[in-house]
């Protein structure tokens, strides 16, 4: 099952959120959602600096990991970003391929 890195932060209206309900409580929303659509919550960090969370999913699909994104930016709650982690045994498996590639002149 594909791995996904989120990263990011609250907006104004996120935070205040995080206030009432507590950073627990949201732990536990991402995992249902996950269990909900077959994947899986294994990391959920908050942090501070540039990001306020990081969290590593896994899901069935690139579609699913899409849906979950979309909706909850389209929250306007949170600004994050994905990005599709690859065990090594795949990037082993990529480096055999034989890509005809020409750079441009």
């Amino acid at each position: 099952m594909p791995k996904y890195l989120v990263q990011g932060s609250y907006t104004e209206q996120g935070l205040k959120g995080l206030l009432k309900e507590g950073g627990s409580k949201r732990r536990m929303m991402v995992e249902k959602l996950a269990e909900e659509i077959g994947g899986k919550l294994e990391v959920f960090y908050y942090a501070f600096g540039g990001d306020d969370f990081v969290i590593i999913l896994d899901l069935p699909s690139n579609i699913d990991m899409a849906a979950t994104a979309i909706v909850a930016q389209a929250s306007g709650m949170v600004k994050s970003r994905v990005t599709v982690l690859m065990d090594p045994k795949d990037v082993d498996q990529a480096v055999q391929r034989n890509v005809d590639f020409r750079p441009p002149l």
